[in-house]
C-alpha cells in the first residue's frame, strides 16, 4: 500500500496526490468541441429568414382571399373556397409557430441558453425545455399541420368517387387519401411513443433522484 492510499494518511500528516493535470491537447480538444455548438447558429438564423419567407406568403394568401375570394366573388361568394383559403392561412401559422419553437428551443437546448428569466414575455414552454420536451411539442405541432391538411383534404374532395376527383388545389383519388390518413395515423403513434419515452425518463430520473437522498 502506498502512503497516499493509507487511510491513516490525514493522521500522519501525509497530503494526498492532486489528480495528474489534463493534457494541453485534450483540453484543447475538449474547448474546440465545446465551441463547435455556434456552428448551429447560422442554422437557427437561416430558419428566422425562412420565417420572414412564411410572413410573406402569409400576406399573399391574406391578399388572395380578400381580393379574389371575397371582392372578386361577392355576389356568390362560395363557404368551401373561403374555408379552404382560411385553413391555408392556419396552416402558414402553425408552420411558422413549428419554426419558432425549433429556433428559440433548439437554440436554447443546443447552442446557448437565452437568459429572458422576469422576461413578461418569455413563452411560458421556454422554462422547462430539453431535448424531450422539444421532441414531443415539435410532433404535437406537425399532427396540427398534418390535420390542416387532411381537413383541407376532406372539403375539397366533397363526395368524391371511385375515380378521384380534380379541383383548383390538386387531384384526389381514394388511395391518395386513404395513405394521407394513414401517415397522420403515423404521425399520432410517434407523438404517443415520444411522449411516453419522456414520461418514463422522467420517471426514472425523479426514482433515481428520491435513491440519492
Amino acid at each position: 500500500m502506498t502512503p497516499t492510499s493509507h487511510p491513516d494518511n490525514a493522521a500522519h500528516g501525509i497530503a494526498p496526490l492532486e489528480a495528474p493535470p489534463q493534457n494541453s491537447w485534450a483540453r484543447s480538444i475538449a474547448s474546440l468541441i465545446f465551441v463547435s455548438r455556434w456552428l448551429q447558429a447560422p442554422l437557427y438564423i437561416g430558419l428566422i429568414v425562412a420565417q420572414l419567407v412564411y410572413v410573406v406568403v402569409f400576406m399573399v394568401e391574406l391578399w388572395h382571399l380578400i381580393a379574389e375570394d371575397v371582392i372578386g366573388n361577392i355576389t356568390h361568394i362560395e363557404e368551401a373556397t373561403i374555408m379552404l383559403s382560411v385553413l391555408g392561412l392556419i396552416d402558414v401559422v402553425m408552420i411558422a409557430n413549428l419554426l419558432i419553437m425549433v429556433i428559440i428551443g433548439g437554440y436554447e437546448t443546443f447552442v446557448s441558453r437565452i437568459n429572458t428569466d422576469g422576461h413578461p414575455d418569455q413563452p411560458e414552454w421556454l422554462s422547462h425545455v430539453n431535448a424531450n420536451v422539444l421532441k414531443v411539442k415539435l410532433a404535437m405541432a406537425i399532427i396540427g399541420i398534418s390535420s390542416i391538411h387532411l381537413l383541407k383534404t376532406f372539403i375539397a374532395v366533397g363526395n368524391m368517387d371511385s375515380d378521384g376527383t380534380k379541383t383548383e388545389i390538386g387531384s384526389y383519388t381514394p388511395t391518395g387519401v386513404f395513405w394521407q390518413v394513414m401517415i397522420h395515423m403515423v404521425f399520432i403513434v410517434s407523438a404517443l411513443a415520444l411522449a411516453w419515452i419522456d414520461k418514463m425518463s422522467q420517471s426514472t430520473a425523479k426514482a433515481a433522484h428520491a435513491a440519492a437522498h
